[in-house]
């Protein structure tokens, strides 16, 4: 049973004629009695009397209800189709890691709410690894998250890199360590720390350069705002590694310390990731755009105001 044979009968059902039913359709009407005829074949039973007006069955009766329901249906889907393709998007959803979430995307958000004042805007803050998967299952359109190569190397991933930052050590001006000017990752063995929970790139990259350097990771506190760290360390006993375009903020701030770690530099790159059928999709073409061009400005401005 084809979408075209079900078309067919219901025009041959409402005018009551086989000739009318192809000019309503815009075919001749062989087709429309070519078509009447592959439905009726399918179903096993006739679905028109064929004297004089074509005149329902009790068979074509009873499908008629059900066709109707079906070509309704294909028409809405259709319709949902080409309003996508237009850019007429009912809402469109955005996961962040937290730094993202609160210092990037608020100024994007209302940019883009001017441009396309029709789509709600859903967005979420998340880990890098979980934000990732949830758009690899579907639930969200874009991820602005740490790069996890891992899970954005597969072809369908649109991965445009926005940025790349340092991991700075956070103190309190009070601790033992913010008196040296320069630190390295063995001052930090097994030092007690405020981290990121399980789940955020950040805290993986942190503990796995910890295990690299063969140093223990004295994980005392799990957080996942970036306000929380700060309000932890202030407290005097917790230092954090954290990205520098937080930290650059709160270098003014008398009761925190910030100090860089070399040998090596711990780094982070940050991305935006969709997926290569969503990028077609013109309000999400129109963020992503947006997203890389607003990002990049602002972290250059946030360099520039640190030197």
């Amino acid at each position: 049973m084809r979408l075209e044979q079900l078309q067919a009968f219901l025009a041959v059902a409402e005018t009551g004629n086989f000739q009318q039913a192809a000019q309503k359709c815009g075919v001749s009407q062989s087709t429309i009695s070519r078509q009447v005829q592959s439905l009726e074949a399918t179903v096993g039973i006739l679905l028109f009397h064929r004297q004089g007006n074509a005149k329902l069955t009790l068979g074509g009766d009873r499908l008629l209800p059900h066709a109707k329901k079906i070509c309704q249906i294909w028409s809405t889907a259709e319709q949902e189709l080409l309003d996508l393709q237009a850019g007429k998007q009912t809402e469109l959803c955005v996961a962040g890691i937290p730094s993202a979430c609160a210092y990037q995307l608020p100024p994007i958000l209302q940019k883009f709410s001017k441009v396309y004042p029709n789509v709600q805007l859903r967005v979420t803050t998340l880990g890098s690894d979980r934000a990732l998967k949830v758009l690899k299952d579907g639930l969200i359109d874009i991820a602005i998250v740490m790069n996890n190569p891992f899970l954005t190397a597969s072809s369908e991933m649109v991965v445009e890199h926005l940025y790349e930052e340092k991991i700075q050590l956070l103190l309190p001006a009070n601790h033992p360590l913010s008196k040296q000017e320069s630190l390295t990752w063995k001052d930090l063995n097994n030092v007690p720390q405020a981290v990121f929970k399980d789940g955020y790139g950040l805290q993986r990259l942190v503990q796995d350069q910890f295990n690299r350097q063969g140093l223990r990771l004295h994980a005392a506190l799990e957080l996942n705002s970036l306000e929380a760290f700060r309000g932890i360390v202030k407290q005097g006993s917790l230092i954090a590694l954290l990205p520098e375009t937080f930290l650059v903020e709160l270098n003014h701030d008398p009761d925190l310390v910030v100090r860089s770690l070399n040998d090596p530099c711990l780094t982070r790159e940050i991305v935006l990731v969709t997926t290569s059928d969503r990028i077609q999709i013109p309000p999400i073409q129109y963020f992503c755009k947006l997203a890389g061009q607003m990002i990049q400005q602002e972290i250059s401005v946030i360099y520039k105001s640190a030197l």
